[in-house]
């Protein structure tokens, strides 16, 4: 595969999540409501699409708990599922909720997404950096779940890939909690190659931001490296939108998806290639 730019995501990617966002989601959802789900079934709000926000993830997680105690009939699959059907994300569980429950008020009265991000940026964060990024006191004494989160990318692949590509870096964090990571991996990417929650609205799988980022590396050709279906998607609705280049999106399997199941699934939405890790990247990979 030749390419002369390589966009990389953070979580799933560089950093294992498994511990600390993905336990945010679960554990904030507990603290606020007294329920959760499963850290695996995390994995299928995912695959529904749209959900690129782990805040927005975590509002949908509650919604469906809320609804559920107000008679909502679905499985968390069977929910995911419909989500899927609206065209993923939280505006599509809000549909969901409010078509399937006849009187879906009262779930919606409990519901405090503000509350739930409130908590949830404690409990990943931890005290010291909810006072420094978040500007506010805290109002609970925590270590933060931030501070678990294995590197994923080896020292040698950063040098291959930087000594042959420009390297970009697209992700659903804000960008304060991006740049924590990517010191952690020791990955220096300048900052207008950085693309954060903080420089748009769309998200993934919208291709605004990989295509801004290829104008800004005057790329040909570009490969997208992500965790999720959108992050595969993301590249594909870039290679139909853009006509002057070429898009691949390639899946790793060290984030939600994994084994021969997500192999799978990244290959039925069209990834390019699908990688057991980031460090197989460079192996994968040729100048153009």
């Amino acid at each position: 595969m030749r390419v002369d730019t390589v966009v990389l995501d953070i979580d799933g990617v560089l950093v294992d999540v498994a511990d600390s966002y993905r336990r945010a989601i679960v554990e904030s959802v507990e603290a606020v409501y007294g329920k959760t789900i499963n850290k695996s079934d995390i994995q299928l709000f995912k695959d529904a699409g749209g959900f690129n926000n782990d805040w927005q993830l975590t509002y949908a997680v509650a919604l469906y708990l809320l609804a559920e105690r107000e008679g909502l009939d679905l499985t968390i699959e069977e929910f995911t599922d419909a989500i899927a059907r609206e065209g993923g994300g939280l505006g599509a569980a809000k549909q969901v909720v409010k078509t399937i429950l006849d009187e879906p008020d009262a779930a919606f009265d409990e519901w405090e997404p503000e509350r739930l991000r409130d908590v949830f940026q404690h409990l990943y964060l931890g005290s010291d950096l909810y006072q420094e990024l978040e500007g506010a006191e805290p109002t609970m004494e925590t270590r933060g779940f931030i501070n678990d989160e294995p590197v994923l990318l080896d020292p040698e692949t950063i040098d291959a890939l930087t000594e042959r590509f420009d390297v970009a870096v697209l992700t659903g964090r804000p960008e304060g909690e991006a740049k924590i990571a990517l010191e952690r991996v020791g990955l220096d990417v300048r900052d207008d190659l950085r693309w954060t929650m903080d420089d748009w609205e769309e998200g993934k799988p919208h291709p605004r931001a990989l295509i801004r980022l290829a104008d800004r590396t005057r790329a040909a050709h570009v490969a997208f490296v992500g965790d999720t279906l959108d992050d595969v998607k993301t590249a594909l609705n870039a290679d139909r939108g853009d006509g002057a280049r070429v898009y691949y999106g390639i899946g790793v399997l060290t984030g939600g998806l994994t084994g021969e199941a997500g192999r799978e699934k990244f290959a039925d939405v069209g990834a390019a290639a699908v990688l057991e890790s980031v460090n197989e990247l460079p192996n994968l990979l040729r100048k153009n």
